[in-house]
């Protein structure tokens, strides 16, 4: 039976979006492992997100929180909002109550992927603060550490990314992931399902 792993983001204008579909690629090149993407609902109404330029939402199915007992593994995304992960995203881990007094979550590797404004904008603090909802859930936190190898010591252009998880900077929003930062991404959906693979097996 294939190993299923989930790739759950919340994108506002787009860059944690293309992380998650390089990511899935990367999960997907895995031999005996099936990726789907998922969206979590919106939670800012129409006309704000017209005000803030966002442009419209993908077709990427919306995940209620049931649905992520299905999964063998779960590689999360999300922007930045003050150094920790947007609202609409902690909004979809409140919501995961139910999942939380049945521990059906627990066990479950999982894997993070962010995107900030700035170099100094909570690349890593995001990460350590979401840690704390895979914790609460009993999951399994799978950093990539530095298995990226030298993309890792990049010094010569900027690059998101660190050893918790894959990302990118978004500056003044015009700024997209470049090409090392999809590669990590990649990376990083390649060697999440390997693990959630080798994990499932041994269940």
């Amino acid at each position: 039976m294939a190993t299923k792993v989930y790739i759950v983001y919340y994108s506002m204008y787009g860059h944690v979006a293309k992380l998650a579909e390089e990511i899935q690629k990367g999960a997907a090149s895995v031999e005996g492992v099936e990726v789907k993407l998922w969206q979590v609902p919106e939670t800012l109404p129409e006309d704000v997100l017209g005000k803030m330029g966002a442009p419209p939402k993908s077709d990427v199915p919306i995940i209620e929180p049931k649905d992520l007992s299905e999964a063998d593994g779960l590689l999360l995304g999300f922007p930045t909002r003050f150094g920790m992960m947007a609202s609409q995203f902690k909004a979809f881990f409140d919501a995961t109550g139910g999942l939380w007094r049945t521990q059906e979550l627990a066990g479950k590797p999982a894997g993070l992927f962010y995107s900030t404004g700035s170099q100094g904008g909570g690349q890593e603090t995001t990460a350590l603060t979401a840690i704390t909802q895979l914790v609460h859930h009993g999951m399994v936190f799978v950093p990539i550490g530095y298995t990226f190898g030298a993309g890792m010591f990049e010094m010569e252009n900027v690059k998101g990314g660190s050893p918790y998880g894959s990302g990118t900077f978004a500056g003044d929003g015009t700024r997209q992931p470049s090409e090392l930062e999809l590669q990590q991404a990649f990376h990083q959906g390649k060697y999440f399902a390997g693990i959630a693979k080798k994990l499932k097996g041994t269940a």
